[in-house]
Formats: structure tokens, sequence, C-alpha cells
């Protein structure tokens, strides 16, 4: 059962502004096994909307966090480029916050230690916290990392704080997005912070979103969709400043904010926010041609598969991904014109997709079975996953990248 949000989940603005609706929708990560395919699979609204007061962009419908997380099928460890970016920031947070082995590191949706492992090698204490039941054990039992199998918030963070755990450095990446209270986050996340400590967090950025016509990330699971303007209202409600802020290149785009409890904003905070407001981050007008810009997509896109599939030609997927879940329901592309689905995830490989219901396989089966096409869902690894592929690629098949625009590669 769902819950419907007539507020903004940040300030409580009650005036929110539609930008796109995709319909009703299947949960984006939840992979079927065959004997689930007849049965009635679950599917909620998905709706985006823009609050003109904080400037928070977030959908309007909250599934229980419990059915979406508790059994989770994303392992941050089988990106290799998610691995290189964990290792880098972890030797330069190490680096930049004097840690030492009396110091504490604490990462909020901790996946399977992906991050958190380049610390303990380096003799600094950690504790996860993890949500999924499935996810967390392998944490434990593959890297060694102790994993809280918890959710995150208010009364969590003043638990661990009472208990001594306060923590130097605090990791929230891409959890943020997934929080449907987030002034309980973070508040918990100020509590569970040394005085002197710095949060750092990592989110998509909106801007990218609506730029990149990135719609294949909304999903049930990604409630919010952040500017540095809604997050600084968000943080300054509960005495948190950002202390500096970056773009980076992950996720399609993403933001990385260090966050804390004194101190003072950098020139490039200060710089972000106002261009910010020259590009229109609080008016709901800024937003109103996304979805006429998607539907243009998917146009281009479908006229694309539909001239392949008459020629004969044959397509496959790559990414069995929950944007790839948007995207493939939302174009209403099924197995009447792609043959199958490839995955590098073993945990994925053997299931079904949403709604769509194709079968996913191992990478392998593209260099064995070679289809002509291959839609690349997962494009936010594209240069990744294209180098991976390179056998399959230089025997003539072709990778279809459909954001932010259709590239064949």
């Amino acid at each position: 059962m769902s819950d419907k949000q007539n507020v903004c989940r940040s300030c409580g603005e009650v005036r929110l502004k539609p930008i796109l609706a995709l319909g009703e929708m299947p949960l984006a990560n939840r992979l079927l096994t065959h004997d689930q395919l007849d049965a009635t699979e679950p599917s909620y609204p998905l709706d985006l909307v823009h609050c003109p007061r904080c400037s928070l962009v977030q959908i309007t419908e909250t599934v229980p966090p419990e059915e979406l997380f508790e059994n989770y099928v994303y392992f941050s460890s089988f990106s290799d480029g998610v691995l290189r970016h964990a290792r880098t920031l972890a030797r330069e947070i190490i680096t930049a916050q004097k840690l030492r082995p009396s110091s504490l590191v604490i990462e909020i949706a901790s996946n399977d230690g992906y991050l958190l492992q380049n610390y303990q090698e380096a003799g600094i204490p950690v504790l996860g916290i993890e949500p999924a039941i499935n996810v967390a054990r392998v944490a434990q039992s593959e890297r060694g990392v102790p994993t809280l199998c918890r959710f995150f918030n208010q009364p969590l963070g003043a638990q661990l704080a009472a208990c001594g755990q306060q923590a130097d450095v605090v990791h929230a990446h891409n959890v943020l997005a997934h929080v449907a209270d987030l002034n309980g986050f973070v508040a918990g996340l100020r509590t569970v912070l040394k005085d002197n400590g710095v949060a750092v967090i990592e989110v998509p950025y909106v801007k990218d979103l609506i730029d990149n016509v990135e719609f294949d990330t909304i999903y049930h699971e990604h409630l919010c969709y952040f500017s540095l303007t809604s997050l600084t209202h968000l943080f300054a409600r509960h005495d948190l400043l950002v202390h500096d802020v970056e773009r980076i290149v992950m996720h399609g785009g993403s933001l990385r904010l260090f966050v804390g409890k004194k101190g003072q904003s950098s020139d490039r905070v200060k710089t972000m926010l106002a261009e910010e407001a020259g590009w229109g981050v609080s008016r709901s007008d800024f937003y109103q041609s996304f979805g006429q810009r998607v539907e243009r997509l998917r146009h281009e896109l479908l006229a694309l598969l539909t001239k392949l599939k008459s020629e004969g030609r044959r397509i496959a997927v790559y990414g069995a991904s929950a944007k790839g879940s948007t995207l493939l329901n939302y174009f209403k592309i099924g197995g009447d014109m792609v043959d199958f689905v490839v995955d590098r995830n073993t945990f994925k490989q053997g299931r079904y997709t949403p709604g769509t219901h194709l079968k996913i396989h191992s990478p392998k089966k593209l260099f064995e079975d070679k289809p002509d096409y291959v839609l690349l869902l997962s494009w936010n690894f594209a240069d990744e996953i294209l180098a991976q592929q390179a056998a399959y690629r230089q025997r003539g098949g072709q990778f279809i990248i459909p954001i932010p625009s259709i590239k064949v590669a």
C-alpha cells in the first residue's frame, strides 16, 4: 500500500506544481522469478512535481521502504567505475580529515561495503548501515565490513550517539533521494556526526536530469531530485551548513556536498547558488518543457527500433537497471521489439524485468547470440560497458545509447 504525498517532503508547501506524469509503473528493482510471471504485479502512480517554496523536485507517491529495499538487487561492487570512484574518494577523505585508528567512518546505505572497505584497509574503524538483508550479508561475509541492518532515521542516530558512536565522517551516497522523512533523516545525521565532523553526501543533480532528459532516473525509489538550493534549505533547517560542493559525473551528473555543524560556505557554494537562481531553480516554468522533450525522445527511439526490426535486425538490451525499467515500461518496449536483456550482476541473471517480463542473461550471451544492436539502458556507465564489450563490437555489434540523445556506437 503506497501513500500519496500532497505536501513538499522538505518544507511542507502545499502548492506543488506538476512536471511529468509517467502513469502507473511497476517497482523498478522488483525483478521477477519465472514463477511470478503470471501473478499480478504491483504498480503505483509515478508523478513528478516541483515545490516553488524550497525548489525541491519530487514524486508524489511513497511506497513503503520495506517493500523496496529489504531484499535488494543493486550491488555497487559490480561496477568497476563505482569501485574506482569509492577508492579515490576514501583516500582523499583520509588525508583531508586526518583520520586515524581512533576515528570512525559511518556510511548510511553502505550497500555491499564497496566504499567502507577502503577505510578499513587503511586501518580506520567503520560502520555500515544497510537495510537490505541480502546486501548487508555480503558486506559482512565477503568484505568483513561491520554492518547494521537497519533503516537510518533520527532515533537510530540518537541511539548510536548515546553509545559513543559519533562519526568523524558520515557518507550518504545516493540515499537521500530514497528517504521519505527527509527532516528526520537529516536530524539523525546531525546527531550522529561529531561537532567537527563532515558529512559527505552525493545526490543526482536535478539540473542534469532536466538538461539531459534523464527521465529514466525517475522511479519509486527516487522520491526526490535535488538542487543545491533545495539541499541548503533542508540542511539549514537542522543547523547544518554546506561547506563545499562539487559537480561530479557519476550517475549522469551528481552533486557531492561536504556538510558540517559549523564553519562557512566556500565560494563554490555561493557561485552555484547564484547560478541556480539564474537558470530558474525556484521557477516552475523552467521545468515545464521537460515532458515535451521526453515525448520527442520516445518518438525518435521507437521509430529507430521499429525501422531496425522491419529490416530483420535482432536487438538486445544491456542493463536490467532501475532506470532501464522506467524507459522500457514508459516507452512500452517489450518482447515484440527486443529479444533479451543482459546484465553483469549475477544476482539479476535468470530473473525477468518488471512489467516487460524480459529474461535477464549474462553479458556473454551478446557474444554467443550476436544480436545486431544492443539498447544500452545503463547509459551512465557507457564508457565502461563499451570497453567491456570490445569483442562483441569488433564482430560488428553496435550499441544504441538513448540518453541524452540517441547515438549509435
